[in-house]
């Protein structure tokens, strides 16, 4: 059986969201069905990876190429002033749950939830 792991991406510290990036990224290599749920004050992260300068934006492009990002948190990303860029890279949004994707979701469908 396939280990099932949904990691959300909270906080919006570099070192943090590069964390997530990498750990999913880690787990899709060893085999894990893994999605990667961008939130709260990370969905800032979404527009700043859009610069090449940004010591996270390899990692993010990786995970993006990888099909990793399940989706970005529509209220978040429009209070950080991000929704436009996550929808120009055509990420999926989530709004479920008074605007923000659902853990119960994920947990419904056998996923672990990590929260970074």
């Amino acid at each position: 059986m396939i280990r099932k792991v949904a990691v959300f991406a909270f906080n919006g510290e570099e070192m943090c969201f590069i964390h997530s990036l990498m750990n999913a990224l880690d787990m899709k290599e060893k085999g894990y069905d893994v999605k990667l749920v961008i939130e709260g004050s990370a969905t800032r992260l979404v527009k700043e990876a859009e610069n090449e300068k940004r010591p996270f934006t390899s990692l993010y492009e990786k995970a993006k190429d990888a099909g990793l990002i399940d989706c970005v948190c529509r209220a978040c990303a429009t209070k950080m002033e991000s929704l436009e860029s996550a929808k120009q890279q055509e990420l999926p949004l989530c709004d479920e749950m008074f605007g923000h994707p659902s853990m119960a979701r994920y947990m419904d469908d056998g996923y672990e939830i990590i929260v970074v």
